[in-house]
C-alpha cells in the first residue's frame, strides 16, 4: 500500500500538515515511509517489504544545525523571540565583562521499553478501532479519521497503558498508527503493527539537539547584566513539535537565574533527518544547560567560583522573570540549601581536593545544580482535561479520563483523588481504559500536567455525584448519629483546588451502599462528566504562561579516570519540591528515574548520523539504531549512593493544583546533567595537574572520549579540538 492508495488525504501534521504519511515523488529523510506491506504473518510481510524495488535519485542533504545555518535552511514562518527587562545593547556596552561564544547539545533517543505497536480493526458501518501504545488518543483519531476520509465520530482509539512514552509516542506515534489503518480499512481485516528497535529508532526522532550563539554582560562582582542570545533546534524534515520545544526552550534559557535585560531569538532548523519530537522537558533542559554552561564560563572569567554565582543570582520569592510572570512561592533557594546540606557538600569538597592532590590520574569532581521547570502546555488550548466517574449500586465507582497511563503512575494519582473525594477505600475505586468514545478530545499526556488537570476534571465529576448523593448521604450520617453534609468546625477555611470545599460521603462502606441504592431507586444519575481548564493562563509570550513553576537542586560527586576516560557517580542528593504530594513512593520514583535518564542525556547517550562530524557513516543513515551502538545508562551508572528528598513543608496556597501537589514527571530531569558539571570539576582538576587552566568546551553527551580529550595531557592534547584548548579571556 503506498500513496495512491489512501483513500482519504495523504498530507499530515500536528501543527501544519508538512510530511505525507506515504512519501509519493521525494523522500526527505533515510526512514521516511514510503508504504506498508501486510500479510498473514510477519515474516511474510517483512519479506515482501524487502521483495520492494524502489528507484532513488541522490539529493543533497542537509543533516546538522551547523549546515542548515549555513545553507539558510529553516522553517521561517516558525520563528520565535521573546525579550524583556532593560536595553540589551545599553546593558552589554555598561557591562564589565562580556562573553560571547557558541554552545551545543546533542540528542537523545527516548528507548522506551515498549516499542511502537498498534492493532487496527475495521467495524461495521465504515467504523474503525485502534487500540495504539500512544500518549495522545485525539491526535490518533484525527489523523486515521484524515487519511481515510472518514468523520472523527467513526474512529474510536483505546489504549490501556503504555511501556513508557518520555514524549516519544504522542505526534509521531500516530504517523505509524495512520498506516496500519489504510490497509485494514482497504481490505475490512484487523492489521496489527509493531516496530522493531531499529525500526523505532529511525523511524520516529529524538530529542532536538541544540545550539546557541551568544553574548553574555556581567560585572566584575558576578551580577548577570544581560543576555542576548539566538537559539537553534534540528527539526529534522518536518515541523512535527519544533517550533513549540523552541518556544519552551526560550522560556527557560534564563536557568533559574535573573537577567537585567534579554533578548532572545529562536530558529528551528529543516534539516534530512528524521522529524525530532517531544521528549521529556520539551526543550527547556537544552536551554538550561545553556544556562549552567554561561554560569561556568562566567566563574573561568572572573575567579569567583561558580557555587558562588549561582547562589548571587539565583530566584527568590517575589523575583519576576524577564517575561514577566512573579515567582510567588519560589522554592529554588530553598532546595538549593537543603541539597547542600543533605550532601555536606563543604565536607564533600575538601575530600575531593584532598582526593585530587594524592591522585594524578583520578581525579574527583563535585558541582551543585539547580533547576527550574514551569508547569503548563504553552498552547493554552491544551490546558483542559476531561473525566468520567460512574457509581454502582454495589457502591463501587468506575473512573475514566482522558490521560495515558505510561508508568508515571497517573492512574494511582487520580484514583487516590476520586477514592478520597467520594471517601472510598481505593480498592473500591478502578480505572478504566483510556478511550476516545469515553472522554473526547483529550490534550496529550504530556507537560508534567496530566495529574493537576485530570485530578481536577475528577474532582469535578465527583462533586456533581456528591451533591446529587446529599439528601441520601445526610440521611445515613443521621443513622450514625453524624453532621449533615458541608457542616465545618468554626474558623476551618480549608479549600480545595478550584474554590470548592472539601467533601467525602465518609461513610461505612454498607451506609455508602445504601445512600447509593436509595439514590438509585428515585432515579438519581449516578453518572457525571467532569471538567478543567487552567485558569488564568496567557501562552507563550504573555506575562503568564505557566500555572505555577517546580523548583530542585542536585549535588553530585564523580571520580574520573583521567587517562581512559571512564568514571562513576559516586553520591547524589537531590530535593525536589512536589508541593503536598499525592504519593511520595510514585514521586521519589519519578525523580530518581528523571535523575537518571538526564544523566545518560549528559554523560552517556551519543546519537550518531553520518554527517560531516562522523564520516564514517554513511550520509545521512543513523549509526545508533539499538542498544549495541546507542548506550543508556544501566545500574552501574547509577549513583553509588543516591539520596532523594522531596521538599517538605512547602507553602499549599502557592500551588493553584489538585490538593496543593505539584507536578514531577520533567522538572527533576535536567538535575542529571550535575553529573556532566562534576565531570567538568574532575576534568579540569586533571588540567591543572598538566599546567593548563581557563574555560574549556566540554558539549554534551560528555563520552569518555571527550572527557579523554578535554584533560589535555601530553599525550591528548596533539589530538585534542580546538574546542579543548583554553580560551583566552574575553
Amino acid at each position: 500500500f503506498f500513496a495512491a492508495d489512501v483513500p482519504g488525504s495523504n498530507a499530515i501534521g500536528p501543527i501544519v500538515r508538512d510530511e505525507e504519511l506515504f512519501a509519493s515523488e521525494e523522500v526527505h529523510c533515510v526512514g521516511q515511509i514510503v508504504g506498508v506491506a501486510v500479510a498473514e504473518t510477519e515474516a511474510q510481510a517483512r519479506a515482501a517489504a524487502r521483495a520492494v524495488a524502489i528507484e532513488y535519485e541522490d539529493l543533497p542533504a542537509i543533516l546538522s544545525i551547523a549546515e542548515a545555518r549555513a545553507a539558510d535552511s529553516f522553517f521561517h514562518a516558525w520563528s520565535s523571540a521573546l525579550d524583556g527587562g532593560g536595553d540589551v545593547e545599553e546593558a552589554l556596552r555598561g557591562a564589565e565583562v562580556v562573553l560571547e561564544g557558541e554552545l551545543e547539545c546533542g540528542g537523545q533517543e527516548h528507548f522506551y521499553l515498549e516499542p511502537n505497536v498498534s492493532w487496527v480493526v475495521p467495524g461495521e458501518g465504515g467504523e474503525v478501532l485502534s487500540h495504539s501504545s500512544t500518549q495522545c488518543l485525539e491526535k490518533h483519531q484525527k489523523y486515521i479519521a484524515e487519511v481515510l476520509g472518514l468523520p472523527m465520530h467513526r474512529v474510536t482509539v483505546r489504549t490501556k497503558r503504555l511501556g513508557g512514552g518520555f514524549g516519544g509516542k504522542e505526534t509521531r506515534a500516530a504517523n505509524l498508527n495512520a498506516a496500519a489503518a489504510v490497509p485494514a480499512f482497504l481490505l475490512q481485516r484487523p492489521v496489527r503493527l509493531c516496530l522493531d528497535r531499529d525500526e523505532d529508532m529511525l523511524v520516529t526522532g529524538q530529542r532536538h539537539a541544540f545550539a546557541m550563539r551568544y553574548r553574555l554582560g556581567c560585572s566584575r562582582s558576578g551580577d548577570f547584566l544581560a543576555l542576548d542570545a539566538e537559539l537553534f533546534c534540528n527539526a529534522g524534515f518536518s515541523l512535527d513539535l519544533s517550533a513549540s520545544v523552541m518556544e519552551r526552550a526560550l522560556m527557560h534559557a534564563d536557568g533559574v537565574y535573573r537577567l537585567a535585560a534579554v533578548r532572545l531569538r529562536g530558529r528551528v532548523c529543516r534539516t534530512n533527518q528524521a522529524s525530532h519530537t517531544a521528549f521529556r522537558g520539551f526543550g527547556a533542559p537544552q536551554a538550561q544547560l545553556f544556562a549552567e554552561m554561561l554560569v561556568e564560563r562566567v566563574a573561568a572569567e572572573t575567579g569567583l567560583s561558580a557555587l558562588a554565582l549561582r547562589e548571587r543570582n539565583m530566584y527568590r520569592p517575589g523575583d519576576c522573570q524577564f517575561f514577566g510572570q512573579v515567582l510567588d512561592g519560589c522554592q529554588a533557594r530553598r532546595c538549593w540549601d537543603l541539597a547542600l546540606a543533605s550532601a555536606d557538600h563543604a565536607a564533600l569538597r575538601r575530600q575531593a581536593d584532598a582526593f585530587n592532590a594524592a591522585h594524578r590520574f583520578r581525579k574527583r569532581g563535585l558541582a551543585a545544580i539547580p533547576t527550574k521547570f514551569g508547569i503548563s502546555f504553552t498552547a493554552k488550548f491544551l490546558n483542559q482535561a476531561g473525566a468520567l466517574v460512574h457509581v454502582y449500586t454495589d457502591g463501587s465507582c468506575l473512573l475514566t479520563h482522558g490521560g495515558v497511563e505510561m508508568g508515571q503512575g497517573l492512574h494511582t494519582k487520580v484514583a487516590q483523588v476520586v477514592a478520597q473525594r467520594l471517601g472510598l477505600p481505593l480498592d473500591r475505586v478502578h480505572v478504566s481504559d483510556t478511550a476516545t468514545d469515553k472522554v473526547p478530545n483529550a490534550s496529550p499526556t504530556a507537560a508534567s500536567a496530566s495529574s493537576d488537570m485530570y485530578g481536577a476534571a475528577a474532582v469535578d465529576a465527583c462533586d456533581q455525584i456528591l451533591a446529587r448523593l446529599g439528601p441520601y448521604l445526610d440521611r445515613e450520617r443521621a443513622k450514625l448519629g453524624l453532621e449533615r453534609e458541608g457542616r465545618r468546625e468554626e474558623g476551618d477555611e480549608r479549600e480545595e483546588e478550584g474554590g470548592s470545599s472539601a467533601r467525602s460521603s465518609q461513610l461505612p462502606a454498607a451506609n455508602w451502599k445504601a445512600a447509593v441504592v436509595a439514590a438509585y431507586l428515585d432515579r438519581v444519575d449516578l453518572s457525571a462528566h467532569g471538567f478543567y481548564a487552567t485558569p488564568d493562563l496567557g501562552g507563550f509570550g504573555s506575562a503568564r504562561p505557566f500555572n505555577y513553576l517546580c523548583y530542585g537542586a542536585a549535588v553530585c560527586l564523580v571520580e574520573l579516570d583521567a587517562l581512559t576516560g571512564d568514571w562513576r557517580a559516586l553520591r547524589a542528593d537531590v530535593v525536589m519540591d512536589v508541593g503536598q504530594s499525592l504519593n511520595p513512593a510514585i514521586d521519589v520514583g519519578q525523580v530518581e528515574g528523571a535523575f537518571v535518564q538526564g544523566l545518560g542525556w549528559a554523560c552517556l547517550e551519543e546519537v550518531v548520523w553520518g554527517d560531516v562530524a562522523h564520516p564514517w557513516v554513511p550520509r545521512g543513515q543513523l549509526y545508533t539504531r539499538g542498544p549495541g551502538t546507542y548506550k543508556i545508562p544501566s545500574v552501574s551508572d547509577i549513583p553509588l549512593d543516591f539520596r532523594v528528598s522531596l521538599l517538605a513543608d512547602a507553602p499549599c496556597r502557592q500551588t493553584p493544583a489538585v490538593h496543593s501537589s505539584k507536578a514531577v514527571g520533567e522538572p527533576p530531569f535536567f538535575l542529571g546533567t550535575s553529573a556532566l558539571f562534576a565531570l567538568r570539576d574532575a576534568v579540569a582538576a586533571a588540567r591543572r595537574d598538566a599546567g593548563v587552566a581557563g574555560w574549556f568546551e566540554l558539549n554534551l553527551p560528555a563520552t569518555p572520549e571527550k572527557l579523554r580529550m578535554a584533560c589535555l595531557d601530553p599525550c591528548s592534547a596533539p589530538f585534542a579540538g580546538p574546542g579543548f584548548q583554553a580560551l583566552a579571556s574575553v
